[in-house]
């Protein structure tokens, strides 16, 4: 038979071709070449946040006060680098809405002037009123209602706000806090204990932006009435088991709820004072603060038993030692407690509007 020697050559060709296009059988693919470890990894899917779902949000405030009280005005002794009264480390009682050391500089909204405790069925609420707002026309600051709901003298609860924002009642940046190893207020309840540092502080968080085991356990806002007053509401239910409780406001620009009782984890050398005259003068550590005296509610307590509370004053009582002598139309005009004022039409301490 004879070859072609053309037809050779051609496939010869084509199985050359073929061959070369052909993967070897012992040759790693592209993809095997790459090591393992540098592989890069595949993308990580997020489900996205839940939103929470809220059911029961405040309401309108109740008409009447079930307690209120006022406090020192710091904005008139500012010029002086001090506060105006109030400032009593060792009773708990704070009025330094000043920086620390020079106090040349006053937060008006850091200045507690006074508040009011109100409630219904659902809720505990407090207006807490400051002086004014910053010069940005904000609320910076964080503010807190603390409750004492075994009347001790040592709080029990405290719900906090953070720079609040809005006039609309929100869980945003609300907060609340348990003491519950009850050793807020060390071993004496309001004075300051002789070893300072023990204590946790309100070291339980049970809320915190909705997050809880009640979304609407507590809710704050902005005043749709006032420009100058923080709201806090919380529910009944959680913190109160039997209608009676002492109620006070905090102010703050950091409130730390592992630093109470603030002057059981201090001493006065420390935190320093507020007032000129005052030994350890000027604020050390302990700046940028204040507070009110308690009121009570659901019934009375002792202001002697050394739980922190306002001083007493009814104008009803006669023979209370607080009443003004009346006689006819005329009255005699009495020293009123901070904050209140005399009012020669009624003979009677009344309780100062806001500057």
């Amino acid at each position: 038979m004879k070859f072609n020697s053309t037809k050779l050559m051609l496939m010869l060709v084509v199985l050359i071709i073929q061959a070369c296009n052909m993967p070897a059988a012992d040759t790693p693919t592209q993809e095997a070449l790459i090591p393992e470890e540098n592989l890069p990894d595949a993308p990580i899917t997020e489900a996205p946040p839940t939103e929470i779902q809220h059911t029961l949000v405040p309401a309108d405030l109740p008409a009447a006060s079930s307690g209120v009280a006022a406090d020192q005005d710091s904005a008139r002794t500012s010029r002086d680098n001090s506060a105006s009264g109030g400032d009593r480390f060792t009773f708990g009682e704070y009025e330094r809405p000043f920086n620390a050391i020079a106090m040349d500089t006053y937060f008006p909204y850091l200045d507690i002037q006074q508040y009011n405790i109100l409630q219904d069925d659902l809720w505990i609420y407090t207006t807490i009123v400051l002086r004014s707002r910053s010069a940005e026309g904000t609320f910076p600051g964080e503010y807190a209602l603390e409750l004492d709901n075994d009347i001790d003298g040592k709080g029990d609860w405290l719900i906090l706000v953070s720079a609040p924002a809005s006039t609309e009642w929100s869980t945003v940046n609300v907060q609340i806090w348990q003491d519950t190893n009850k050793d807020v207020g060390g071993a004496n309840s309001i004075e300051a204990d002789k070893n300072p540092g023990f204590s946790d502080g309100y070291e339980t968080e049970v809320f915190n932006n909705g997050i809880g085991n009640d979304a609407d356990a507590a809710w704050a806002r902005l005043s749709p009435d006032d420009q100058n007053s923080v709201q806090i509401a919380v529910k009944r239910v959680l913190v109160d088991d039997d209608g009676k409780y002492i109620a006070g406001p905090w102010a703050a620009s950091k409130l730390d709820p592992a630093m109470f009782d603030f002057n059981d984890k201090l001493t006065p050398q420390e935190a320093g004072a507020a007032i000129r005259s005052y030994t350890y003068y000027p604020i050390q550590l302990l700046a940028e603060l204040d507070n009110a005296c308690r009121v009570s509610i659901g019934g009375p307590a002792d202001a002697n038993n050394d739980l922190g509370l306002c001083e007493v004053y009814n104008p009803q009582v006669e023979g209370s030692g607080d009443t003004p002598s009346q006689s006819g139309s005329s009255c005699t005009e009495t020293a009123c407690p901070s904050g209140w004022g005399f009012d020669s039409s009624s003979c009677s301490c009344v309780l100062l509007a806001p500057p």
